[in-house]
């Protein structure tokens, strides 16, 4: 199970400071994972400019320029907020059982190391 996942809310914890034009501090969601390469996309964070051929569709307007978009940052690099605190925590993982219409099932949860929260 990973410990980081497609929508969880989490902060970037290395890099240069905010003051310094980095995004050390700052807190997004998470867009997309690329787990091949152990990378994530994060929302309003590592935004490069990319420079896309200008062209036409077929009604006539114009595509490319230059557009800003959120580049990847490795996940060593991010770390997952505590919903109770807003400040990053590390995750756990716990077995519970849980029982649905009469069946027991054991489920893994995550957690908050913090607070103990699931998440």
């Amino acid at each position: 199970m990973a410990k980081i996942k497609k929508g969880d809310l989490v902060q970037v914890i290395t890099g240069r400071t905010q003051a310094k034009g980095g995004d050390r501090g700052k807190q997004g969601k998470v867009l997309e994972i690329l787990a091949e390469q152990n990378r994530v996309i994060v929302e309003g964070v590592n935004y490069i400019t990319k420079h896309t051929r200008v062209g036409q569709t077929q009604r006539g307007t114009k595509t490319g320029g230059i557009e800003t978009l959120e580049a990847p940052i490795h996940i060593s690099n991010v770390a997952l907020v505590d919903p109770e605190t807003k400040k990053p925590t590390r995750v756990g993982h716990r077995v519970e059982e849980q029982t649905k219409d009469g069946v027991k099932r054991t489920v893994r949860v995550r957690y908050a190391k913090t607070s103990g929260k699931d998440l």
